[in-house]
């Protein structure tokens, strides 16, 4: 047992059910540690504590269903026109100008898979791509309420991770998918395709909590959705890292060193 692990007779001492422990090692890949726990029991109390934790964990979904991809805000954010493709190059462009957040550098090889975990979302109207690219004053999608979402993704995914069935992973945030995907895999580039259900833009640069970004080999693909299905995680497949240029659906953004270029570093 590793150094912090917790066994059944600790767990049974929360009131944890042996179903349910078994239940916890096998999303885990391992003996979990009291943070591990106390993470999944604080989401048991505020959300399922009229069931069995066991019972509450398998029916639990942290991902939004397809019916809620579709933006459904106000006419006014509705009517605004999503930019095509080539569009977007722009939008990049202006979102990583004096940008604060800092690029990982981390050399991973070309070819990983790239996917999201998490939420699929269409919200747009809040964030950098609001702000700077559509002037809108105010959020009116409310950012919070993911807490919760953030620490058992976070949880799974480290334990992946631990697992060696994943390489690196890292939360969307300021500039959205698009500058996250981009601080996150430089100096390497990205081949990814877009949801068809969901508005480019927001899909891009949204900053809806609660999605983050994994890298892996193609080898352990089949394990890393297995166990995404196992802890009720919804996920997206984006695509794969380059040597050095990005392509977003076919349309060639150009190399990474001339994107990092407008962001000042």
């Amino acid at each position: 047992m590793s150094e912090g692990a917790v066994d059944f007779v600790q767990a049974e001492g929360l009131g944890i059910s042996r179903q349910a422990f078994d239940e916890v090692l096998d999303i885990l890949g391992r003996q979990p540690t009291m943070d591990d726990l106390s993470t999944l029991l604080a989401m048991w109390e505020s959300n399922g504590r009229q069931q069995s934790l066991y019972g509450w964990l398998r029916g639990q979904h942290h991902a939004v269903h397809r019916d809620d991809y579709l933006y459904s805000g106000s006419d006014e954010h509705r009517a605004i026109k999503e930019p095509r493709v080539k569009e977007c190059l722009d939008i990049a462009r202006t979102l990583l100008q004096n940008s604060h957040s800092a690029i990982l550098n981390s050399n991973f090889p070309s070819g990983r898979l790239l996917y999201m975990v998490g939420n699929v979302s269409s919200e747009f109207a809040d964030g950098e791509y609001a702000r700077r690219c559509l002037h809108l004053v105010g959020a009116p999608l409310a950012a919070s309420g993911h807490e919760e979402d953030c620490r058992y993704i976070e949880l799974i995914l480290q334990s992946l991770q631990e697992a060696s069935l994943l390489e690196a992973s890292a939360a969307v945030g300021e500039g959205g998918l698009f500058c996250s995907l981009l601080r996150f895999v430089a100096p390497r580039g990205f081949d990814i395709l877009a949801p068809r259900e969901v508005r480019l833009d927001a899909f891009l640069f949204g900053e809806e909590p609660g999605r983050y970004l994994a890298l892996l080999p193609e080898s352990q693909d089949d394990a890393f959705l297995s166990k995404l299905t196992e802890a009720q995680l919804n996920c997206c497949f984006l695509g794969r890292t380059t040597q050095n240029r990005i392509l977003v659906d076919g349309f060639d953004f150009g190399t990474v060193e001339a994107f990092l270029g407008t962001n000042g570093s």
